[in-house]
């Protein structure tokens, strides 16, 4: 195994987080299938609903039959990986908590099998602590974007727009009104890739060289990493640096 693949290997999982029609769904397949990793992607829990016969709506509503839901992907994910740890049951979705709490359980439950791609789900903030996981956003231009929806679900112009947009406005509210965070926001991420001129290969190359190097500071104390480490101080105070205004004494 060469230095980098070792290297790799100490990360557990890579977040994609991405713009609708950015391309970002597919760089996270050829991502996992570059590491030899189990890609992860956020519509398994709808694909799962279907299988069972209840709607999105129903499984979001957290209708009585999330346990069967939630157990049924544990079980998928035991399948890949024997060895994951197990877990209780997850209780029956009697409140607005309930499916969130299990959501959370099977992202860790995901991260705790290790080598995993993890599309969407809010997985950026669940796992924002954990320096084993790499966190990525993809974007594009909105044409651009329209025109990847067009040529990848074979819709008319205004169609994709519309699909692109409604889409998104799901995505921030969701994300906004569990984790009362914005999906741009950058600072939830490691790595931020535009796909407006990268190829989705090269996006790929670029967020392996990125888990290589974050997994070679997997042991650096988090006082020494940052922009300022090793850095020494300007010769002179930057050209635009106003010292604070002097305050007059305070009359008595």
């Amino acid at each position: 195994m060469d230095k980098a693949s070792d290297s790799i290997s100490r990360m557990r999982a890579v977040t994609i987080s991405r713009e609708y029609g950015s391309g970002g769904g597919e760089i996270a397949t050829r991502l996992a299938t570059r590491l030899g990793w189990q890609l992860v992607d956020h519509e398994v829990v709808v694909r799962i609903a279907q299988e069972l016969g209840v709607t999105e709506a129903d499984a979001v509503a957290h209708d009585e039959r999330v346990e069967s839901l939630v157990s049924r992907f544990l079980t998928s994910l035991r399948a890949i990986e024997p060895m994951m740890p197990a877990l209780p049951p997850v209780p029956l979705a009697t409140d607005t908590n309930a499916y969130q709490e299990a959501r959370r359980r099977v992202i860790e439950a995901a991260v705790l099998t290790g080598h995993v791609v993890i599309v969407g789900r809010g997985a950026q903030i669940l796992l924002a602590n954990h320096r084993d996981v790499l966190h990525a956003r993809i974007v594009a231009p909105l044409e651009a974007r329209i025109a990847y929806v067009m040529q990848r679900e074979g819709l008319d112009y205004n169609t994709a727009r519309m699909r692109i947009q409604a889409k998104e406005r799901d995505r921030i509210r969701y994300l906004q009104a569990e984790h009362n965070e914005h999906p741009a926001n950058a600072h939830l991420y490691d790595i931020v890739i535009n796909t407006a001129i990268l190829d989705l290969d090269s996006a790929v190359e670029l967020l392996c060289v990125a888990l290589e190097h974050k997994a070679m500071r997997l042991m650096t104390p988090t006082g020494e990493l940052g922009p300022a480490v090793g850095l020494p101080r300007y010769p002179q105070q930057p050209g635009d640096f106003l010292p604070p205004a002097s305050q007059p004494e305070p009359t008595r």
